[in-house]
């Protein structure tokens, strides 16, 4: 499921490189930025808008293996979030992030670079406890801003409900330093506190211990702070209920074997996602589309 120049043509800013375990997508423009995206998992690890520090976190530890996850970029959790509910042997976060994506189609204009990826059920899919008919289609749209977009479709006879997050690691001078605005007034669950429910409060987020917690019932538009790197990262989101906010800390660092022990102050997750209560239930032919558009200023 790899793409190739002869079955669909690349634009010029886009190259295939396959001379690594996992074949990737670079997109290189001088007005666009850079971009990288890996076919496994249709997993994007690197976004720099022309003329700006990289945005999206890449750990040094990752390993590019077929069976395994990336550590860092975007990668892609559906259709469970964490843990299978039933099934401790069923993949973290569900099969898509180590799946083979095709590549469907590729563009680009005087303004972004846009490519297509899709994802549907295998023998391999319906064998991991959650046998539906389903078409996933990821759209990657580079430019001055990064696009993203998943949309899943239920292409069986019966329905069913999935999460999905799109776990977006970012780059950050120091997450002790930064403040992450938008989640204000809402309610989170404390997963480093058996998943108790906790008040926000009126102040934006800081990061001073292992953070790792999913605001419920939120639609809104987060924005990090970042006074080390002089810069905001923006987050916008459509069809999501919930943001998860992620840092390891010291101890949970060291006990990641792809993640090194001195990475954790370089970055935070803020995950666009549809996870717990928010699970989307589809019925048969029915569609659902959630998109995160990230900005830097």
């Amino acid at each position: 499921m790899c793409a190739d120049r002869r079955a669909l043509s690349l634009p010029p800013s886009v190259q295939l490189d396959t001379s690594g375990a996992l074949p990737r997508l670079a997109v290189a423009s001088p007005i666009l930025g850079a971009a990288e995206i890996y076919l496994h998992g249709a997993h994007l690890t690197h976004w720099q808008p022309s003329g700006q520090a990289p945005v999206i976190w890449l750990s040094g530890k990752s390993a590019f293996d077929p069976a395994r996850a990336i550590r860092g970029g975007v990668p892609i959790c559906f259709p469970w979030f964490g843990p299978h509910a039933s099934d401790r042997e069923a993949p973290m976060h569900g099969f898509a992030r180590i799946q083979p994506w095709l590549l469907s189609s590729a563009g680009e204009s005087p303004e972004a670079i846009t490519l297509t990826f899709t994802l549907a059920g295998t023998d391999a899919s319906r064998a991991s406890v959650w046998p539906h008919a389903f078409e996933a289609t990821y759209q990657v749209t580079i430019g001055a801003t990064l696009s993203l977009s998943l949309r899943i479709r239920n292409r069986g006879r019966t329905a069913f409900s999935f999460e999905e997050a799109l776990h977006s690691y970012f780059v950050v001078g120091d997450v002790r330093a930064i403040a992450i605005a938008g989640l204000e007034g809402g309610d989170y669950l404390d997963k480093t506190s058996a998943f108790a429910r906790k008040a926000q409060g009126g102040d934006a987020v800081r990061v001073t211990g292992e953070t790792d917690r999913i605001y419920l019932d939120t639609t809104a538009t987060c924005v990090i702070d970042d006074p080390g790197m002089r810069r905001r990262i923006t987050i916008a989101k459509t069809g999501s209920h919930t943001t998860v906010v992620w840092n390891p800390w010291v101890a949970r660092a060291q006990a990641i074997p792809d993640f090194g022990d001195d990475e954790w102050p370089g970055m935070v997750c803020v995950e666009t996602c549809n996870v717990g209560d928010a699970a989307v239930h589809l019925e048969p032919g029915d569609v659902h589309v959630m998109t995160a558009t990230i900005q830097v200023s």
